[in-house]
């Protein structure tokens, strides 16, 4: 069933074109590095991995990530069986391949994805792990020898542990709430209080922060740029109102699982949660509920992102899965189910091909059209109006279009994005405009189409002998459905080096 929904997600990733995060980490993959303005670095290395098979095309990019979700939902289904056997993991299998958070989720290459996917094999690794001195139900056990598993298997699985919490480090920094839950889960609960008079935990963090160092040394040598982005995105200051904000996560939770199941959720993991003398199912509980909660308070600032609270999703539908459900419950659980796929179906096909009335402007999917169209203008117009002989940078002020000419325009060239009028990312660490345009260069700028002169126009000027009010350009959906409307503007022979009339790139 798993390798079922995930061959429909590669059937989908095929089909429909990048979105620009997904180009914006496929340029990350053509300069590596141990860390990203954004991220760390796994989802780029991912990337390179899979067009080094695949080649620059959709699946080049996806693939890895693809393959990385099937491992994740596979890892939930073994996790759900070790607790409440085949039952429990068929069920797991439902919930895994009917709720949008993997049928939509695991299509895009984004961190997300490691991200869970290295969450569930960390989880499925601790449950071996605290087998040791407990019963394989998940309590102390009266039918089995006081250990389940002796010292030294133990010792491995939180090895294997130390390991996979690497890999989510590497994926997304949220990876550190996974080991401050189990830590404070397992200070709440008297039969896993003995696992931290062991050195299985800590021998756990010590690998998971020896894989991550390099992330560090990253950011020491670049002024912590990454970790404080991070900090300001999620912890800055307050913006909007906090109730809406709150609202709107929950708004988010119902939508990544179907209002239906996630009460039901909600219920398993109090459920577990409320009898910590069953050390296995309620460490699952305290994941759950610290991410959970982290993001509730930090929404009282900042607006938490659609993808944050997933990490908390996961436990909880494992914990679902892993229940006996009565006969009410288990209506409730297929009508979720049913909701699941109609949502999976309905977003599969309108991403195809656009049916549902939702302007491109306002839809989410219609970021991934019409690229193309806009890098055959940009090609066009240059030769029509630019001197022949002339080199010619392409360039826009923020890094998705800036990510997606480079993606489309023939032999993937290099493409800046300037940040006069945006917030600053990875483009602002590699060689810039200020850099790279020389005396008597032309430059392609591609920017909103807005009444007027843009500010970034006002701000190029004075540094060519002529600037040229370009094309109007807009990118459609289909046939008549239009995302974006973008203006094309030439800057041709630059006379002032731009350093001078833009000042040095931020620090």
């Amino acid at each position: 069933m798993v390798a079922g929904a995930a061959v429909l997600r590669l059937v989908l990733a095929a089909l429909v074109p990048l979105v620009p995060d997904e180009v914006y980490y496929w340029e990350w993959s053509r300069h590596l590095a141990a860390g990203y303005f954004d991220h760390p670095p796994a989802i780029a290395w991912l990337i390179r991995a899979g067009t080094l098979v695949a080649g620059d095309t959709r699946l080049g990019v996806r693939l890895p990530a693809l393959v990385v979700g099937f491992g994740g939902c596979a890892m939930a289904v073994a996790l759900a069986h070790r607790l409440g056997g085949p039952g429990s993991a068929l069920r797991s299998a439902l919930f895994m391949s009917a709720v949008p958070l993997a049928g939509v989720g695991l299509v895009l290459a984004t961190p997300d994805v490691p991200l869970l996917a290295s969450a569930a094999a960390m989880l499925w690794a601790l449950d071996h792990a605290l087998e040791r001195d407990m019963g394989p139900a998940g309590g102390p056990s009266r039918s089995q020898p006081p250990a389940s598993i002796d010292a030294r298997t133990s010792l491995f699985w939180w090895v294997v542990l130390g390991v996979t919490l690497g890999i989510g480090l590497l994926s997304k920094y949220p990876a550190v709430l996974v080991p401050a839950a189990v830590a404070l889960g397992c200070a709440i609960s008297r039969p896993l209080r003995a696992e931290l008079a062991r050195p299985g935990p800590y021998v756990a963090c010590v690998i998971g922060a020896a894989m991550f160092l390099p992330v560090v040394l990253w950011n020491a040598s670049h002024g912590w740029i990454s970790f404080a982005f991070q900090l300001r995105h999620g912890l800055g200051p307050p913006r909007g109102s906090a109730w809406g904000r709150e609202i709107a996560l929950l708004g988010i939770q119902l939508g990544l699982v179907t209002p239906i199941l996630f009460p039901l959720i909600v219920v398993a993991v109090c459920r577990a949660a409320g009898r910590p003398r069953a050390p296995r199912p309620f460490i699952l509980a305290a994941v759950a509920l610290f991410v959970w909660i982290f993001f509730v308070i930090t929404s009282v600032r900042r607006p938490a992102e659609p993808n944050w609270p997933a990490l908390a999703l996961l436990p909880g539908i494992v914990l679902l899965a892993a229940q006996q459900p009565s006969v009410r419950q288990a209506r409730w659980e297929w009508g979720g189910i049913a909701l699941g796929l109609v949502v999976i179906v309905v977003v599969y096909s309108h991403a195809v091909h656009p049916w549902l009335p939702i302007a491109g402007n306002r839809d989410p999917i219609a970021q991934a059209y019409g690229w193309d169209e806009l890098a055959r203008a940009v090609v066009a117009e240059d030769q029509r109006l630019l001197p022949a002989g002339t080199r010619v940078w392409v360039a826009a002020d923020r890094y998705q279009e800036a990510a997606e000419l480079a993606y489309h325009l023939p032999r993937h060239p290099v493409v800046f994005s300037l940040e006069l009028a945006s917030r600053h990312n990875q483009f602002d660490l590699w060689p810039t405009a200020r850099d790279s345009v020389r005396i008597g260069d032309a430059m392609t700028v591609v920017l909103n189409d807005t009444p007027g002169d843009p500010a970034p126009v006002r701000r190029l000027a004075p540094s060519f002998a002529q600037v040229i009010r370009g094309a109007q350009v807009q990118t459609h959906w289909g046939a008549g459905r239009i995302v974006a409307r973008y203006r094309l503007w030439h800057f041709v022979g630059l006379t002032v080096p731009l350093s001078t009339t833009l000042g040095p790139p931020p620090s």
